[in-house]
């Protein structure tokens, strides 16, 4: 089986969209950006935006948190962000939660936009047929579909019932409808044997999913569980498998934390993208819940350009790490904080007094360089922003 077999079967105008929103539009926008951080202006390459908080599942090291106060962007908002990037050249958006089925106007943002490409993250348990048909017809947003673990471990680490077999379905159903499907795993220490297994993914492509997306479990939320977080060799071991399965699995298999010469980033950092979260508030990314801006202050642009917040953000932490700062000095994070005056946008009130005492744990930044031994990875980590959607 090739990377290639997936992918006929995939619907033709879902394809075109692919090739020409995300790939084409995704190239020259990456350009763009790159000048744009050349001559000290910034606007984000793509941003992520959280429709809302609200979700039907209740995950270990979730960052999202409600405490009974349910938000929904509103969708005209939505529309002046995606319609603002636009015209800095970003066609590109990550939509996530909560989870985004749950926002009942989703299915309008993406009408509206048939110009843009959309990645939905979702946990797959609300995704059915009749929507299936309507993204195939819509053809611009390809299904992101978490999947943590075994029948067992599934749901441990998502707080539900069955979540194995239904987020199996999901791809399932996806895939049968033709959509661009992939797989998002957050790998931790009760489901890295499977992540990094030949059967995970053969498992996958029979399913019909043409990639999967892995990123490292990050402890987050009122529920961090800091049991689950990966050792330094546990990362080396991730990233060996990234190297090598690029070279011989028959599906796409992305990360968003390594360049294409091995050297660990941080996306946030590199002011390639930055999270609105579904109250408004730009944040640096959607783990670090901290803003001292929001939508309504102004012409993003401008937003963007004046916050000293994120502009400090940016240098500091391309001072002090490659990996994530909230995994390898969470109480930074708090005199950051405090240093801009910056709100707590977690709807925990006890946050800052959370990073204080939470324990330090391994990122990526641990993980010595491996370059890129498939040339077609290579490429596409140095001329565009490959690896972008799953940090989130």
């Amino acid at each position: 089986m090739s990377i290639l077999s997936n992918f006929i079967k995939t619907d033709l105008r879902c394809k075109q969209k692919l090739i020409i929103n995300m790939g084409w539009k995704g190239w020259i926008g990456f350009r763009k950006f790159k000048k744009r951080k050349e001559k000290g202006e910034l606007f984000p390459a793509f941003q992520f935006i959280s429709v809302t908080n609200d979700c039907n599942l209740k995950c270990q090291g979730c960052w999202v948190t409600t405490n009974g106060h349910k938000e929904y962007l509103d969708i005209e908002k939505i529309h002046s962000i995606i319609e603002e990037s636009k015209k800095h050249g970003s066609y590109f958006f990550g939509i996530l939660g909560g989870e985004p089925l749950i926002y009942k106007q989703l299915l309008e943002i993406f009408e509206k936009h048939p110009d843009c490409y959309f990645q939905l993250f979702s946990n797959g348990t609300l995704f059915t047929e009749a929507l299936a048909k309507k993204l195939r017809k819509l053809a611009n947003v390809t299904p992101l579909f978490s999947f943590e673990g075994d029948e067992i471990v599934a749901d441990i680490r998502r707080g539900g019932s069955n979540i194995y077999n239904r987020a199996l379905q999901a791809i399932g159903t996806s895939a049968k409808h033709g959509l661009v499907t992939g797989v998002a795993v957050s790998v931790c220490k009760s489901n890295i044997e499977m992540a990094l297994s030949d059967d995970f993914i053969q498992m996958l492509h029979d399913k019909g999913a043409l990639y999967v997306w892995y990123y490292i479990y990050r402890p987050a939320g009122e529920n961090p569980n800091y049991d689950l977080a990966l050792s330094s060799d546990d990362i080396f071991r991730l990233r060996n498998f990234l190297v090598e399965g690029r070279t011989k699995y028959p599906i796409v298999m992305i990360d968003s934390y390594w360049r294409a010469d091995g050297e660990p980033f941080c996306p946030a950092a590199e002011g390639l993208s930055h999270h609105i979260n579904a109250a408004g508030n730009i944040e640096p990314c959607p783990v670090i819940q901290l803003s001292r801006e929001n939508i309504v202050d102004g012409n993003l642009k401008e937003v963007y350009e004046n916050s000293i917040f994120l502009e400090d953000f940016r240098k500091s932490i391309l001072q002090k790490t490659k990996g994530c700062v909230l995994m390898e000095d969470p109480a930074w994070l708090k005199d950051f904080s405090e240093k801009h005056q910056a709100i707590n946008t977690s709807n925990r009130q006890n946050m800052l007094l959370e990073f204080e005492k939470a324990p330090v744990v391994t990122s990526h930044g641990s993980c010595p360089s491996i370059p890129e031994k498939n040339w077609v990875y290579r490429l596409a980590k140095k001329t565009a922003f490959f690896g972008m959607g799953a940090y989130g």
